[in-house]
């Protein structure tokens, strides 16, 4: 199975929904942040692994926390993963810190700046 076959995307979008669902309405952990969504998954064409890209509101310390907070519930999440889908493999999850719209934010200020600076 090639990497971006139609079957590998449709299980990264079902993964992805899962993950999130199971995150949002089901882990209990306090250190994960209230604001955190699943951006991205990539699921390895061998079922084997999973790379979750998790975005977190917050400052730098609720987003390390989350990150730990789900590392520590990676079995659970794993274990409800497995009884919501139906796969021949439930992958490893790996949680990935995406900071991609915090980037986004501080580089729509900084253009903001320089065009507040150039109208003075």
């Amino acid at each position: 199975m090639q990497k971006n076959s139609m079957k590998n995307m449709r299980i990264n979008g079902e993964v992805q929904r899962e993950l999130s669902n199971i995150i949002r309405s089901e882990v209990k952990d306090p250190r994960i942040a209230p604001m955190t969504s699943v951006v991205a998954v990539e699921v390895a064409p061998d079922l084997k692994t999973c790379k979750a890209y998790i975005s977190v509101f917050g400052d730098e310390e609720a987003q390390n926390n989350t990150i730990k907070g789900l590392n520590s519930a990676e079995g659970y999440i794993r274990h409800a993963l497995a009884k919501s889908i139906n796969l021949r493999n439930t992958p490893e999850i790996r949680f990935i810190l995406d900071q991609s719209i915090e980037y986004g934010v501080n580089m729509s200020k900084k253009i903001d700046e320089v065009i507040g600076q150039e109208e003075s």
